[in-house]
Formats: C-alpha cells, structure tokens, sequence
C-alpha cells in the first residue's frame, strides 16, 4: 500500500481535530472566564530509506558524504494549548460579579475537593454562602470575627442575618463657646445620647456654671442610672479665652439601667492652649456635646467588594465592618491544568501546585466587582484558522483521492 494514502489519513484525521477545537472555540465566544485553545502539529515518525555516510578519509577522493534518505508518515497532533490571555472586562453593576485582572484563578470547592476559575459570575444561594451560578461551588476565602480577618481558608458565607454587636460609648467631644460676658451663676447646658455596651441608650446632659470671670463648674447626669465617679470638675480659661486645663483624667462612669457593665467615658473638653473644643469669648454660648462613638446594634443591610477581594458590609447603626477576603490562586504553569466543564479547572502533574494568596497580598491580581471577564476567543484568528484547517483538510482529501487513482492504475495494469 502506499503510504501517502496513511499520510493523507492522518492529515485528515487531525485536521479535523483542530476544526473540532476552532468550533469550540468559536462556540465559547460569549462564555464568562472562556479561555481559548489552539492546535499544534508534529511532523510523525519518518521512515529511514538509507542512512547517512560520512565522507571518506582520503583526502584525495573527491566524492563526499552522502545524507539520509527518509519518508514521512504522516502528521501527529502536538499539542492542544491553552491561552490565558486576559480576557476583555465587562461592566454588570452585580456586586457579586468579579473579573480577576491578572494571571491568578478564583478558588471555589465542592465540599471535598478545591477547583479553581476564572469565571467571576458568582450568587448568594439561601444560606448565604457565595456560589459558582453555574455550578454552586463555595468561593474560598478567609471569613473575619468582629472586623477582624482569620487565618482558616473556608466558605465564604454572607448571611444578611449578621449582626453587627452593639458598643458601648468610650469618648465624648464637645466644642463651641461658652460666653465670657456671662454673669456668675450664669447655668447653660447640653446633653448626648450615648450607649452601654448592650446598645440601649442613655442621655447624658453636662450643666456648665459659671464659678467666676474665667472659670466654669460642670456637673454629669444621667437621665436613668447611676452615676458612679468623675461626674464634676472645673474649666479654667486664660485671659485670651483658651483652656488653660487639660482634660480631665478621671473619666465619667455610670450604672446603665439597662443591666449592663458599668460604662465609663472619657470627657474631652478640648486642647489647653488652643481653643480646639470650648474656649470663653465674649459670644453667645454655643458649647455642644458634639460626638460619640458608641453604637447600638445593627444587622447587615448591603457589602461591597474592594480590589483586594475584601468584603466589607454596612450595618444598619451605620457601622462597617470587614465580612471576609475572596482568595487567589495562582499557577506555575496554568495551561497544565485540565479544564473540567462549567468554566472550572483542576490541577494536573505539569500544572504545579496551586500557590493560594489574596490581591495585593501573594499575588499581583487585582478584583473588580461588578464586572465579568469576557471570553479572549479573538474571532478573526478563528476565522482566518478555520480557512487554512479547510484547505488543509481538502488538500489532504486530494492526497487520498489521487493515492486511490495511482492504485487503480496498478490494478488495471494487468488488462
């Protein structure tokens, strides 16, 4: 038999292959987080005719060495490729949508073993837990404890049940005047809602007297509990209207009715020296209870995505707290990896070893929410391969076409 016929065969037979992958390709255009193939072709083994010869050592023989005389047999496929080059980033306006700009892969798991994508179309499912639409795989990640990030790398759950915990108030700042044309005796007065540390509110009302021409005594009340210390004391200004006393070092404490710990604030009255908080001038009284930084407790009401992958969530007392970190993963060689179907990716012996970080943290990825990455497959390159897969495909058939007449022909040489 002759073996362009088996050349010919093999060279259909392969090119149908890359016409296979080209399909896939093109089929994936519009597929989140596709990352596109190629083929490759090796020429297969060569059958050896005559070897080669060297030529001879007699410097005065003019013939010289002869080289091997080989066959073809054919062509093999060399390689199927995988191109993770970045893919274009689309905006959605889903907060749980991300697009990985960078080399690296989303983590997620099935419960017993970890796969890994670059499809960002993620969903919460009913418990909370952030999941693979396509699949429901958990996204991996480091959840956090009151705003605090764990080392564990786990699910990611986001329950809208969560609970910011209440805190109770620590300081208090005031500001504005007190008015220095005030006659002694002269009573003003202002009050603060501050929390204990089981959220319930208290109101706190400071009273200023005036004791003399650059002094004021202050009093601290409750409007329920028990006042326990530092509840009086006395301002001092110079004669340029500035604190000329620090701030008390003995902070107010108080018994909450509510049952809780006793809480204990420290006042801050202002700068001495400056007049950063009270100061005396001749003006109206205007001193104010201005701040606090206690809170109640608050449940989650919406998160949001950083670059990092940090999760951040905004509670209804107004408090943000960090939820969890999305991790990263990335690869020493990513086209070893063996793609899995929906979008995912395993490790295989020449992919290496997944190396797991977070964006800006291990790896020089970087997050955007609200966004997905669109296929890399480029049309025109598929196009333009999907002609020369045809003609090297028809080429190939005419190799077998005119095998089969050069047989014919040794056939019919006997009539």
């Amino acid at each position: 038999m002759m073996r362009s016929l088996f050349s010919g065969v093999s060279g259909l037979r392969n090119h149908q292959i890359r016409m296979d992958v080209i399909g896939n390709n093109i089929a994936n255009v519009n597929t989140v987080g596709y990352k596109s193939s190629r083929v490759t072709f090796e020429e297969a083994f060569a059958q050896l005719l005559q070897g080669a010869s060297r030529p001879p050592g007699d410097s005065g023989n003019v013939s010289g060495g002869v080289n091997p005389i080989q066959v073809g047999l054919g062509m093999n496929i060399g390689s199927i490729d995988l191109l993770f080059t970045q893919g274009n980033i689309e905006t959605t306006g889903v907060t749980t949508d991300l697009a990985i700009q960078g080399d690296s892969f989303f983590v997620v798991s099935d419960g017993t073993s970890n796969y890994f994508t670059r499809s960002g179309n993620f969903q919460l499912d009913a418990n909370g837990r952030l999941v693979a639409s396509t699949n429901g795989y958990v996204v991996q990640g480091k959840l956090a404890v009151d705003g605090v990030l764990t080392d564990t790398i786990q699910d990611i759950e986001l329950p809208f049940g969560q609970k910011s915990a209440a805190k109770a108030t620590e300081n208090v700042s005031l500001a504005g005047n007190l008015d220095a044309e005030a006659a002694v005796g002269d009573v003003r007065e202002t009050t603060i809602t501050v929390f204990d540390a089981m959220g319930a509110r208290e109101e706190v009302t400071i009273t200023f007297t005036k004791a003399s021409g650059t002094t004021w005594d202050y009093a601290v009340t409750v409007a329920s509990g028990t006042v326990v210390s530092g509840d009086t004391g006395t301002l001092t200004f110079d004669n340029q209207g500035r604190l000329t006393t620090p701030v008390p070092s003995t902070p107010f404490v108080f018994t909450p009715a509510s049952g809780a710990q006793d809480v204990s604030i420290a006042i801050d009255f202002g700068t001495a020296g400056t007049i950063n908080g009270l100061s005396q001038f001749a003006a109206p009284s205007t001193a104010v209870l201005k701040d606090q930084d206690g809170y109640t407790m608050g449940d989650l009401e919406r998160f949001s995505i950083d670059q990092t992958g940090t999760i951040t969530g905004a509670f209804t007392n107004g408090v943000t707290l960090t939820l969890a970190q999305i991790a990263l993963a990335d690869f020493n060689n990513p086209a070893g990896l063996i793609r899995d179907g929906d979008n995912m990716y395993q490790v295989s012996a020449n992919s290496g070893s997944p190396v797991v970080g977070f964006a800006g943290e291990g790896s020089q990825s970087v997050i955007t929410s609200g966004a997905l990455e669109m296929s890399n497959v480029d049309l025109a390159q598929e196009f333009t391969s999907m002609i020369t897969a045809q003609r090297g495909f028809q080429s190939n058939a005419r190799v077998i076409t005119t095998s089969d007449e050069m047989l014919q022909e040794v056939v019919t040489l006997k009539r």
